[in-house]
């Protein structure tokens, strides 16, 4: 009795299905956040601020050998300045730096340095004040200097490290000075181009008149006493 009814309890078990409990885990989606840009107003007594950036390029390369200081050279504005959807300073116009320190390769490997600033654009009559300071170095011998001295020292003092350079086409970054005011130039409507066609005259076909009718002269028959039948030509006047 007892080995049957754990049969049965067995058979009840195995008719049972196991219900697996999956707890759904809801999908958040990510919304990235939204960034509002203000698009600049421009209009006549807006400026472009101090600070902004003048990139330039220069208009010959330069070499601490050939240049000194207060040296000035040229450069050419090489990026629109905008302000909102205007140019106020628009690439290709020139402008000038200067060499402000400067010193020449030396003995024992000793690099050259050369140092100088964006000064200024020109925008028609107008001079842009801008600033830009930078530095550069010829690359040292000091390497060669080290081997020099571990043979020879009386050679070390004739190696020399190399000039600073700066090669021609080269960007470098200015920023104004001061507010720029603009006025914005009138805005001329465009007109559409009207094509005038030429006319070509027809001519004229003359249609002649009618032609008028010819009279004919109407034919008097007249009956002559007796009945016979007088022609114009042969008509007599007859007396009653």
């Amino acid at each position: 009795m007892i080995r049957g009814g754990c049969a049965l309890l067995g058979a009840m078990v195995v008719a049972m299905p196991a219900t697996a409990q999956v707890a759904a885990t809801p999908v958040t989606a990510t919304v990235a956040p939204v960034l509002t840009v203000q698009k600049t107003v421009v209009q006549n007594g807006s400026a472009l601020p101090s600070n902004s950036d003048v990139w330039v390029s220069l208009d010959m390369p330069m070499d601490s050998k050939r240049m000194k200081q207060g040296d000035k050279f040229d450069v050419t504005v090489s990026r629109d300045v905008m302000l909102g959807d205007y140019v106020v300073i628009p690439r290709g116009t020139h402008g000038h730096g200067q060499i402000s320190y400067r010193t020449g390769k030396g003995a024992f490997g000793k690099s050259a340095k050369m140092e100088f600033d964006i000064i200024d654009v020109q925008l028609g009559q107008r001079t842009i004040a801008l600033s830009g300071h930078y530095r550069i170095e010829g690359q040292g011998n000091t390497g060669a200097t080290v081997a020099a001295v571990a043979t020879v020292w009386i050679a070390s003092p004739f190696i020399t490290g190399h000039s600073a350079t700066a090669t021609q086409g080269s960007e470098w970054k200015g920023a104004t000075k001061e507010p720029i005011l603009v006025a914005l130039a009138p805005v001329t409507p465009v007109q559409p181009e009207v094509v005038a066609a030429p006319v070509t005259a027809t001519p004229a076909v003359a249609t002649p008149a009618p032609t008028a009718p010819v009279a004919t002269p109407a034919v008097t028959t007249a009956v002559a006493p007796g009945g016979a039948v007088l022609t114009p030509a042969s008509a007599t006047i007859v007396k009653q």
